[in-house]
């Protein structure tokens, strides 16, 4: 489904953002995945690390499924998963946070500022193709 919400434009950066809905959430999901490479490897972060691997790499394949959508209910049923798995992934952050040493903090929390603005676009999308005539 061609949503104007979400297509490229030539200058996706503008003043450090990105406006780029799915550039954003692949760069998000990177960033989450190389973020979890600098963790300890003791036993509780090898039981995050895979389930917050799976969360985030949804949301990035949800929004792809959304982007190639064939009608407006598949469309915001695909955000609407992308919208559950990104606030899992935010959840499994605060784990992260609670539990590791606080060098891990302050990138834990940029991730979970992200990924927070990336739900609220997302349910702003999902919103405006509800509404749409």
């Amino acid at each position: 489904m061609n949503n104007p919400i979400t297509q490229s434009t030539n200058n996706p950066i503008k003043k450090g953002k990105i406006y780029d809905i799915h550039e954003r959430i692949f760069q998000w999901v990177i960033q989450v995945i190389n973020y979890t490479k600098s963790l300890p490897t003791n036993p509780q972060n090898l039981v995050i690390i895979p389930q917050i691997t799976k969360s985030v790499s949804s949301v990035g394949a949800n929004d792809q499924e959304a982007d190639a959508a064939n009608s407006r209910k598949d469309f915001i049923a695909k955000y609407a998963i992308a919208r559950k798995e990104c606030k899992e992934t935010i959840y499994w952050l605060r784990v992260i946070i609670a539990t590791n040493p606080r060098n891990f903090h302050e990138e834990g929390k940029q991730l979970i500022g992200e990924g927070t603005e990336i739900m609220f676009v997302v349910s702003k999308i999902m919103s405006n193709t509800r509404n749409k005539v």
